[in-house]
């Protein structure tokens, strides 16, 4: 952050509280919300506001086309599916990902994960009906429990607790992957091999690991095979932030800077549904000095947009905003020049970023949630291609994908189908891409960014 410029007009951590808001739970014990709120104001951070300065360092880089940001993890975390293999799975699908995106891009990758805080999750409707009893919707593991029972789907804010607790479990976790060794990047390299032996695209992409191979094999010839940078990696947490007393009570002021960071992740978004430019979403984000993405639905508009950016990043500076598309398969070209066009002729300095998970979820004839692969690919597609069409940096993606091999999304390499789904159908709310479907997304990724360089 240059100055505290982003944090004047009378903003304070609590300023939302003043503000029309949607998606938030109704709490029957206003006494115990208020009690837990107290108790999180008193624990640690759970990340540090010099984390989420080199974040949006990092970021500043991607905005100016020099760097790509991939950013994935679950759709919602939860307290009962918790432990270090899942973790560990999944930030290994990540750094695989990553491998594969450099090398495509010959350009750094800025690793961002889902993970430690994502447990809210917004929903269409603040109820559900099953055989003519209606109880408040499950709304994430941080608020209320999945069950179908009124005690668990009663909004509890002992719960906050636990996502805490589990949140820095993972921080734990994450930094001891990132920094002792687990991320060398020839260990990553030698899980793509088993990628590449074990997929029906793998001749399609053996040339691929070849060359890596082979510029591994250069960098040692070169005395650099012990390089710190071969060795461990850079890794941030993000959410979103919805439910705005738990956020608000691990918002911390700087003491370097003067500035209040939300410290329960480097980097918070908002919404598609929580975007209201003058609700409480926005007007507590706008004030804290994390970087910040802000979901862009297919209804959004050029004006619309650009007031949003005035609220959030007034003072333009680079890396402080994530535009993280999300607008479905047949309606991103379409719907993403008119916002590149606008942005560009403002000079606005932003990320785009494409989540093409949310604007594709369709019912199976099974009656469960799912999304096709190739209709993930397909927004990918368009979402690159508006980009060379306008001449800008197509950024980033955001994908829900689980190192797990689930069977939630229909489709891919392993041509998984709607009879397929029940086998192993994990997720609470979304489907997630599977470790193998998700690797095959980086690979189509590295052939966009090659391809936008040539």
């Amino acid at each position: 952050m240059a100055d505290n410029a982003v944090q004047a007009a009378a903003w304070s951590p609590a300023s939302w509280r003043e503000r029309p808001i949607w998606q938030a739970p109704e709490y029957p014990d206003a006494a115990a919300l208020t009690g837990m709120e107290a108790k999180l104001r008193q624990c640690p951070p759970l990340v540090f506001a010099g984390e989420a300065r080199r974040l949006q360092t990092a970021l500043g880089k991607v905005a100016a086309g020099e760097a790509f940001l991939l950013q994935g993890g679950d759709c919602a975390e939860s307290f009962d599916e918790f432990h270090a293999n899942l973790i560990r799975d999944t930030f290994r699908t990540l750094l695989q990902m990553a491998v594969v995106m450099s090398f495509g891009a010959g350009m750094p990758v800025v690793k961002l994960g889902r993970m430690a805080g994502q447990f809210a999750k917004p929903r269409s409707s603040p109820t559900e009906t099953v055989g003519g009893v209606t109880l408040p919707i499950y709304r994430g593991d941080i608020i209320n429990g999945a069950g179908f029972d009124a005690g668990g789907r009663a909004p509890d804010p002992a719960r906050m607790q636990q996502a805490y607790y589990q949140s820095a479990v993972t921080l734990n976790l994450l930094r001891a992957f990132a920094q002792g060794g687990f991320a060398d990047l020839r260990r990553v390299h030698d899980w793509n091999r088993a990628f590449v032996a074990g997929s029906a695209l793998g001749p399609r992409y053996a040339a691929i690991s070849a060359r890596i191979d082979e510029s591994l094999a250069f960098m040692a010839a070169c005395g650099m095979a012990n390089a710190p940078q071969l060795a461990e990696t850079e890794f941030y947490t993000s959410h979103e932030a919805l439910l705005l007393p738990y956020e608000e009570a691990l918002t911390r002021t700087d003491s370097l800077t003067g500035i209040g960071y939300d410290c329960s992740a480097h980097l918070l978004w908002i919404g598609e549904r929580t975007r209201q430019p003058d609700g409480a979403h926005v007007e507590f984000l706008r004030g804290v000095g994390n970087p910040i993405g802000l979901k862009c639905g297919p209804t959004m508009t050029a004006d619309e947009l650009l007031r949003l950016i005035d609220r959030l990043n007034p003072d333009n500076i680079p890396g402080r905003l994530t535009l993280i598309t999300r607008m479905g398969a047949g309606k991103i070209e379409a719907g993403l020049p008119p916002l590149l066009r606008a942005i560009t002729r403002e000079g606005r300095s932003v990320v785009w970023c494409c989540d093409p998970m949310h604007g594709n979820t369709v019912t199976s004839p099974s009656g469960r949630k799912t999304r096709h692969f190739d209709t993930v690919l397909a927004e990918v597609r368009g979402f690159f291609a508006a980009h060379r069409a306008e001449g800008t940096h197509a950024g980033g993606v955001h994908v829900e994908m689980t190192g797990k091999d689930v069977t939630e999304c229909t489709g891919g390499a392993q041509a998984i189908g709607d009879d397929d789904l029940a086998a192993r159908y994990h997720t609470q709310c979304d489907p997630r891409l599977n470790g193998a479907q998700a690797l095959e997304l980086a690979f189509l990724v590295a052939d966009e960014l090659k391809a936008a360089k040539a």
